[in-house]
């Protein structure tokens, strides 16, 4: 088998392949031959040393990677309900960068039917970050007016697709004429391009009286008039801080960090009181043991997809040893949807 191993924080050149033997199933465990790796933007955070939960929980080296979708290659004792050969998709608190993958039972679920691995190894990260966003923490109630920014990509589509379905009016933000398509195909009712339009100006003309919901990733650059659009009541829900991180050459600017860290807002619960407006905030990965949520949550997702209700982010493909190109595309900023490493 072969990894995509980081032994120390840096930047495109840190991501080496290694070869190792392959794995043999445990009781309970399922080994999955990987057809398809997906890409997240927290791969490349824990390649540049900035993610807590891989610091915590694994440290150097590291095998990035939270999704994959393959064909079940072996069984351990006492597993039921899989056989070899079975397409499927898997998830797992890092280690996903490879070309084969243990599991545990609980976190492989049956590819949907119809769907390419590619499509598969996209789904589960993105589309379970919007579920614990919305299902869990918000709540919108039908009629909601919700902003979602960096609606284009992985995490903004699923949660536009979401908010469809709860009944809930969608602005997107997304930051180029080419995404604009994209996030309309998803389900937003309208879409600011803020790289031709004056975001705020427009998101104020699309909700007057401010969004009940506001879904926000980028961190410093628009925390705080994310909080000062909404309305009453309102919710921002916190998943990231993208525009923080570099855009290009791979490696985070400290000092940059150490401005933006001064500009994070900092939310007063008297005034949060007075306002009523609430701040919400998670990280997927510290949930990873709840297994109840994400047998939840995939269960309910998946029921969705084979009603047709939910469909796959459109996918970028790069071949397994182009992972720093996936990962310098990612960072750009210009992509859609997802990317998938294809051993």
């Amino acid at each position: 088998m072969r990894v995509v191993i980081v032994d120390k924080a840096g930047s495109y050149d840190r991501l080496r392949i290694e070869a190792r033997p392959d794995p043999t199933p445990g009781p309970g465990q399922v080994h999955v031959k990987v057809r398809a790796v997906g890409v997240n933007y927290a791969d490349c955070v824990v390649r540049m040393g900035l993610y807590a939960s891989a610091r915590e929980y694994v440290g150097w080296p590291i095998v990035p990677g939270f999704e994959v979708a393959g064909e079940v290659a072996a069984l351990g004792q006492g597993v039921e309900g899989l056989s070899e050969g079975d397409p499927v998709i898997a998830v797992t608190r890092f280690g996903g960068y490879t070309t084969d993958l243990l599991a545990d039972r609980d976190q492989v679920f049956a590819l949907p039917e119809g769907w390419s691995f590619e499509q598969g190894a996209a789904f589960p990260a993105v589309s379970l970050t919007a579920w614990f966003a919305l299902y869990e923490l918000a709540h919108p109630r039908p009629g909601t007016s919700a902003l979602v920014h960096s609606a284009a990509g992985g995490v903004g589509g699923a949660l536009l697709q979401m908010l469809k379905l709860r009944g809930c009016r969608a602005v997107g933000v997304v930051g180029g004429p080419h995404k604009v398509d994209v996030a309309l195909a998803l389900g937003a009712e309208a879409v600011i391009d803020k790289s031709r339009q004056d975001l705020w100006g427009e998101a104020r003309r699309l909700a007057p009286e401010g969004y009940g919901l506001i879904l926000d990733a980028n961190g410093a650059e628009t925390l705080q008039e994310s909080y000062d659009h909404l309305g009453s009541p309102g919710k921002l829900v916190v998943y990231g801080f993208h525009t923080m991180l570099p855009r290009q050459g791979g490696r985070p600017s400290y000092p940059r960090l150490a401005v933006d860290w001064l500009r994070t807002p900092r939310f007063n619960p008297l005034n949060m009181t007075n306002q009523n407006r609430s701040v919400l905030a998670f990280n997927l990965s510290y949930l990873f043991d709840e297994r109840h949520i994400l047998a939840e949550s995939m269960t309910w997702m998946l029921a969705q997809v084979a009603q047709g209700r939910l469909r796959p982010p459109p996918v970028q493909t790069f071949a397994f040893d182009r992972v720093a190109d996936a990962h310098r595309a990612l960072e750009s900023g210009q992509t859609v949807g997802k990317l998938a490493l294809i051993p």
